[in-house]
């Protein structure tokens, strides 16, 4: 195969009845990706590793039945809303209403509620588009959904490329036809060795990020920025995951400011995996970036290859807004007004070292 080229086949059912589908988007040289529309949901990467060996990179499963239910696919690849992330107390003001929302996190609202756009079917459109192949996934959230009030009309495209490097870019378009509040994140689970017995401790991280937002002990940000200076959470030069997870026993799950304008992208992440020779560079339009470290995973289930879903076999990096952004009017607007587009775009570029 010389040029791109996209693949769709029957998936499955939701327990609906509605169909499921798998699109498939490959590259030369043994780049792919399968996506569902079941969540909008990444299911499947495979990147060449030094040797030229296509391998996946990322938590997932070969079938659709998994992806129903968050005890076995706890948001795996999938598209994260209408609020990725937490809001205090599952309510917020707006324009002097109180808000009440749907809680799934103890009293709080997190990642969209007990059904979020993670577990919705998504209209799904594949095409060849230039030099890359890409997928577009579009969701009408309805007025009420979660308690979010306005009609959300939701766009979400994924975009595979070699320019020259093979990139996966992720960007979302959003309207309302009244105020509401949007945030948006994908949550892929990587673990760049492809081995299905290795953890993430080897992989080198680096996050240009001078500051995080600390949190009380619900995940909850305080509202402050604190510095990175000292803290577990300065990876502003390479650090292995284990060193750091030494030092946070616990593992991560925290929400770091990045460097630069927001709106603007700029670099988020690179992750590097030294024996495979795989390097991950994230950039973003986005202010955040959550630090995941797959903590909550339990090893109960095994995707890909076998791989056990346990605590630390993979990390996320979810660029997003900050943590209760509507109720903290200190952190980045997450408000969305009619007239206006919610837009946020990011961007993996995969290389060899």
């Amino acid at each position: 195969m010389t040029t791109p080229a996209v693949h769709t086949r029957p998936w499955g059912s939701a327990p609906d009845g509605q169909p499921v589908t798998q699109f498939t988007l490959t590259l030369p040289g043994g780049v792919q990706a399968h996506l569902t529309d079941l969540g909008a949901t990444l299911t499947s990467l495979h990147v060449p590793d030094r040797s030229g060996t296509p391998g996946e990179v990322v938590l997932g499963f070969d079938h659709p039945e998994p992806y129903l239910s968050r005890d076995t696919a706890p948001f795996l690849g999938s598209t994260v809303g209408r609020f990725a992330n937490r809001i205090a107390q599952a309510r917020y003001t707006l324009d002097g209403q109180a808000v009440h929302l749907t809680p799934s996190d103890g009293p709080h609202a997190l990642h969209g509620g007990p059904r979020g756009f993670d577990l919705h079917l998504w209209h799904g459109h594949a095409e060849v588009v230039g030099e890359g192949a890409q997928v577009t996934f579009t969701r009408t959230s309805p007025h009420g959904e979660a308690g979010h009030p306005g009609t959300l009309h939701v766009q979400v495209a994924y975009r595979l490329t070699a320019d020259p490097e093979p990139t996966l870019s992720v960007e979302y378009r959003a309207t309302t036809d009244a105020p509401t509040h949007v945030n948006l994140t994908n949550h892929t689970y990587w673990n760049l060795s492809a081995d299905p017995h290795e953890l993430i401790h080897a992989h080198v991280l680096t996050l240009p990020a001078d500051a995080f937002t600390p949190t009380h002990a619900d995940g909850i940000p305080t509202g402050i920025m604190q510095d990175v200076t000292g803290t577990p959470l300065d990876f502003r030069t390479p650090r292995t995951l284990g060193d750091a997870l030494a030092e946070q026993p616990g593992g991560f799950d925290h929400n770091l400011i990045l460097r630069g304008q927001p709106g603007t992208l700029r670099p988020a992440a690179t992750l590097h995996h030294p024996a495979s020779g795989r390097t991950l560079e994230i950039s973003t339009t986005e202010p955040a970036l959550q630090l995941y470290t797959a903590n909550f995973l339990d090893g109960r289930h095994a995707g890909h290859a076998g791989r056990v879903h346990a605590p630390q076999a993979a990390v996320c990096l979810e660029t997003q807004h900050v943590p209760d952004s509507p109720n903290q009017p200190q952190f980045p607007t997450t408000r969305l007004d009619p007239g206006q587009t919610f837009t946020s775009r990011t961007v993996h570029t995969f290389r060899i070292q």
